[in-house]
């Protein structure tokens, strides 16, 4: 469990990275350079004093430093959700397996709970973190050790239970991101109105250029952080949703195949 947490948090630092240098990769390319040559020429037109309307270009809307920074946020939670619904489809192969080899009039007694263990303590260790794996070994060595069929049934509740908590505990990361987001297009919003409130001398001489740029940096950096985080969110509530049916489909796989088997020798 050690080794799988130390990976899963070497590919957040390392997602995180690619994302910084793609999108800044893009930005300094593609972005900017057409931003600012789209807005000198708009200058030039204003100068000349030609009648004109401004063309709300994608460029301009997405130059700013606010908005780069809620693409980097973006890629990077998208990469942690990838990472996790990647591990629930993994887990969910173990679900097609038998692996406790059990047919219809069979029963499965105390004692046999060791001869079950095998087939579980033989797969790969990586499959032996998988969840399916974790409650059947942890309910057939408890029947073996208790003989209990009611203790049997509470290990598995208890199982999913816990695992339902430490994955929704694991995305706690991607709901701050979802929230870091919009936050970000706020700071911009405020930035853009001090800046445009700083030039308003310059409205008041007739220089109405400075307000409506800073202006557009406002109400831009608002416009793309709370699209970006309404993408966030569909995802995250996605991979939470995948995850819950994941646990879920394990407890009915324990209950299908293992707990209607139990039986305690009478007498």
């Amino acid at each position: 469990m050690k080794s799988k947490l130390s990976s899963e948090f070497m590919f957040q630092v390392f997602a995180l990275f690619v994302a910084v240098i793609l999108v800044h990769a893009i930005y300094v390319g593609v972005i900017r350079p057409n931003a600012d040559a789209i807005l000198e020429q708009q200058l030039a037109l204003q100068a000349a004093g030609e009648n004109f309307i401004p063309s709300r270009s994608l460029y301009v809307i997405l130059k700013d430093f606010e908005q780069e920074s809620c693409f980097i946020l973006m890629l990077w939670a998208m990469a942690i959700m990838g990472y996790k619904a990647r591990n629930a489809f993994r887990e969910r192969v173990l679900l097609d397996r038998r692996l406790v080899e059990v047919s219809e009039g069979m029963n499965i007694l105390p004692e046999d709970a060791r001869e079950y263990l095998r087939p579980i303590q033989a797969l790969p260790e990586q499959e032996q973190e998988f969840l399916l794996a974790r409650i059947l070994y942890t309910a057939l060595q408890r029947f073996g050790s208790t003989r209990n069929i009611q203790d049997v049934s509470s290990s598995i509740r208890e199982t999913c239970e816990n695992e339902s908590d430490r994955l929704d505990s694991e995305l706690s990361m991607i709901r701050y991101i979802a929230w870091a987001i919009p936050s970000i297009g706020f700071i911009g919003t405020v930035r853009g109105i001090g800046e445009a409130l700083g030039q308003a001398h310059l409205a008041v001489e007739g220089d109405i250029a400075g307000v409506t740029a800073s202006l557009g940096v406002a109400f831009n950096s608002t416009f793309i952080a709370l699209v970006i985080s309404i993408i966030i969110m569909f995802l995250l509530h996605q991979v939470q949703l995948l995850q819950e049916r994941l646990v879920l489909d394990n407890q009915r796989y324990c209950d299908n195949n293992l707990m209607r088997f139990l039986k305690l020798r009478e007498g």
